[in-house]
């Protein structure tokens, strides 16, 4: 049985609003210096979760207004991202730039 409109409009705002504050694509444009890599998402969430008072100085940036909700995608994307934390965290250079 397909999902009536309403769930659907309720999946695409919380794909909306968990991708505008998810704390691993905040972590991935943070590029500061000694902030943790592997998992830094998940991290990030978990920090604020149980209180963390300066995620800004550890993470170079902060943290989602719901880090309990964004804590399960964190975990996937982090997942998903592990090879090129691991080769960043190893030093590898992987030739990858963006922008035009």
């Amino acid at each position: 049985m397909a999902c009536p409109s309403r769930c659907r409009l309720a999946g695409l705002l919380l794909l909306v609003l968990l991708g505008s504050g998810c704390a691993s694509v905040r972590t991935l444009d943070a590029a500061k210096p000694g902030a943790p890599v592997i998992y830094a998402g998940t991290r990030l969430d978990w920090y604020a979760i149980e209180g963390g008072c300066c995620p800004l100085e550890r993470f170079g940036a902060e943290a989602p207004a719901y880090p309990a909700l964004d804590l399960p995608a964190s975990a996937v994307l982090d997942t998903l991202l592990l090879p090129f934390a691991l080769a960043v965290e190893l030093g590898v250079s992987l030739g990858v730039s963006g922008g035009l």
